[in-house]
């Protein structure tokens, strides 16, 4: 097993190096689970400013470019050292929505340069976190980018030309010593306003028992502070001060006004929903997203980096406007006094691709659990072992796999 000389001298140093930073939603979610978050990397100049703006360190610069043991000696950190590295390579690339370029797509190739950090960081632990599209991304690699990972030497180059995204990913940490354990799980069973599902795979270097955080909010408990938060929970008292907020265009919003509180198009009359529509009118899908006003009594929808776009409008429920800023950082549980920078919509955009902070707490006190030891009971009773599973069973969200 290997072991860092530092945690031989302090089993508390729980250091954490973020890489593709953003808004820090994975950070500030990981440092409220107790977790010491060093230093952030991001390429954006708005959320470098974000960062900067609310004191954290960050490391400016594209991660392509960037060598691990200049973000270690960054956070006064070497190999083996860090307790976590955690990240979200972009993840339009892999998205359900739109094209599905996978890793023909350069930028779906940066999943590659978190592999890298790890590989010479050799962290403890590791999260790294994606849209639900990354489990059913097919890869199609071709020659330019397969050159570019040569350090990455596959026996077998056909895996790389049929393989999915996430099992080369997996195979990739399985080489480099690491048990892994992932799936999609929804911000909505940890606390968030917000149906949010994200794809989450977490590893360990030293063969831990780790796993994915059980939930901690349901849609029926007899308590409700442990029941899904809704949208009037979270928002209501901003009703009157909304704050910086972008606007509908006229025309859409004549069709809004006629859409009752947690509507979409459906709700329109068949005179005007076929010219509220368009030509999506005779399209596939259910268009849940067009001329949606939202639900007080219900978690919001998954909040997209714009609220006014046509198929995916994020209508206020009471009031005649999009979501506003600040009420895009309520529901992904951001702090009232966090600061982002950049033009307006350069903060829907920051906001919309954070992670809820109550997952990524979540996360952080699983891992912590995990590294603490305590998280089983372990007991010799036996009577009611059936019932217990089938409970665990009915609360764990989404498929769980482990290697």
């Amino acid at each position: 097993m290997l072991v860092s000389p530092k945690y031989k001298e302090s089993l508390s140093n729980r250091a954490v190096i973020s890489l593709f930073s953003g808004a820090m939603g994975l950070d500030l979610g990981l440092s409220q689970a107790g977790l010491n978050v060093k230093i952030g990397q991001d390429v954006d100049s708005d959320c470098i400013a974000t960062m900067k703006a609310n004191h954290r360190d960050v490391f400016t610069g594209d991660i392509r470019q960037i060598q691990p043991q200049q973000l270690l000696s960054a956070a006064s950190l070497s190999p083996a050292d860090p307790f976590l590295v955690c990240g979200g390579p972009p993840c339009q690339p892999f998205s359900t929505a739109g094209k599905r370029l996978g890793i023909d797509d350069p930028r779906g190739s940066l999943f590659m340069d978190f592999i890298r950090m790890i590989d010479y960081m050799k962290p403890r632990f590791f999260i790294m976190e994606n849209v639900k599209g990354l489990m059913s991304a097919l890869s199609r690699q071709n020659a330019a980018v397969e050159k570019q990972y040569s350090l990455f030497p596959v026996s077998d180059k056909s895996k790389f030309i049929n393989d999915s995204v996430l099992e080369i990913v997996l195979c990739e940490f399985e080489k480099l010593g690491y048990k892994t354990v992932y799936g999609v799980l929804d911000a909505v069973n940890y606390g968030a306003p917000q149906f949010r599902e994200r794809f989450v795979l977490l590893g360990s270097r030293d063969n831990e028992d780790i796993f994915l955080p059980m939930p901690t909010h349901f849609q029926t408990h007899q308590d409700p502070a442990y029941q899904w938060v809704t949208l009037k929970t979270a928002i209501a008292d901003l009703e009157s001060d909304p704050g910086e907020c972008s606007c509908f265009s006229s025309e859409r919003l004549g069709y809004l006004r006629m859409v009752p509180e947690g509507g979409n198009w459906k709700s329109l009359s068949s005179e005007f929903a076929e010219k509220a529509m368009g030509g999506a009118y005779n399209s596939g899908g259910g268009k849940v997203g067009f001329y949606r006003r939202l639900s007080y009594d219900q978690p919001a929808p998954t909040l997209v980096t714009s609220p006014v776009q046509k198929a995916s409008m994020l209508c206020h429920p009471t009031q005649d406007r999009p979501l506003s800023v600040r009420e895009y950082a309520r529901i992904q549980q951001f702090p009232d006094d966090f600061i982002f920078s950049g033009n307006m919509m350069s903060k829907y955009r920051q906001i919309g691709n954070a992670v809820p902070i109550g997952l990524a707490k979540a996360l952080g006190q699983a891992i912590i659990a995990v590294a603490d030891g305590l998280a089983t009971i372990v007991t010799k009773r036996a009577r009611g072992t059936n019932v217990h599973n089938k409970i665990r069973n009915a609360i764990e969200m989404g498929s769980i796999h482990a290697n």
